[in-house]
Formats: C-alpha cells, sequence, structure tokens
C-alpha cells in the first residue's frame, strides 16, 4: 500500500487528485500509476487505469495472479477494468471519501480488503479542502 500513497503523494503534489493505485504479483509492482486526469485533461486517467496502462501489455494469466492496490475504493470505471482482466484481490486505502463499486466487485468473486488508512484519508481531505470543486468535477457533481 505505501506505493500506492506514494503514487498519490506524486499526483497531489502535481496538482492533481491524489489516488495512487499499483499491480503486484508476487512481490513485484508490474504497474503503478496515479490519477492524471486534471494533469493530462484525459477524464479516464484514474489511479487504477494508470497502473494498468503502465503494466503494459500482459497475457491473461498474469492478470488472474495479481493484487491491486489502491488508496480509493475503485469507480464504476476501474471496477470494470479489475473485473475484465480478472484481478482476484484489491486492497483498497479508503472508502470513506468515495464508495466505489465495491458489492460489484464481491458479487463477481473479487476479494477486498478495506484497510481505512488514515493516511488515505488525509490526503483525500487536504485535495477536498483546497480543491472542492476539481472534486466535485471527478464525481460527477
Amino acid at each position: 500500500m505505501q506505493a500506492a500513497i506514494d503514487e498519490a503523494q506524486a499526483g497531489f503534489d502535481e496538482g492533481g487528485i491524489p489516488i495512487g493505485s499499483v499491480i503486484v504479483r508476487d512481490g513485484l509492482i508490474l504497474g503503478r500509476g496515479h490519477n492524471r486526469r486534471m494533469q493530462e485533461g484525459n477524464p479516464v486517467l484514474h489511479g487504477e487505469m494508470d497502473a494498468l496502462q503502465n503494466a503494459g501489455r500482459l497475457p491473461a494469466h498474469i492478470y488472474r495472479e495479481c493484487t491491486l492496490y489502491t488508496t480509493l475504493s475503485p469507480c464504476p470505471m476501474c471496477s470494470g477494468a479489475i473485473l475484465l482482466y480478472g484481478i482476484p484481490r484489491v486492497v483498497i486505502g479508503e472508502n470513506k471519501t468515495f464508495m466505489g463499486e465495491e458489492e460489484l466487485l464481491k458479487s463477481r468473486g473479487v476479494e477486498l480488503t478495506v484497510l481505512d488508512d488514515p493516511r488515505c484519508v488525509k490526503l483525500m481531505d487536504d485535495f477536498i479542502k483546497a480543491y472542492p470543486e476539481a472534486w466535485n468535477e471527478d464525481i460527477g457533481e
């Protein structure tokens, strides 16, 4: 989770939404990324999507052996990618700021662990206080 938090901090430092993600197989990070929607002007470049992109093209069986770590509960788009690639485990830093599609993921057999990590909550709280309009745009309000 620390690597995902580091990615979230990097996003915050760039002026973006502090959500980070890493994809791990056998203790090795295959891909890492952070939400770069604001920085790149790309509405689909969430942390999980950035990590998948940075992992590159992998055989299907590799994804089925991975754990995805993300600092915030995955949105519908990112949850769809998790299901599409068959990632069996997701570790979530926090879901108090935003509750994503956890029920959908669980209903499809994805093992979820929610850490309620105060570092993840603080990153989001700090961002939302500083940039409420950007957060509201990101979550569709």
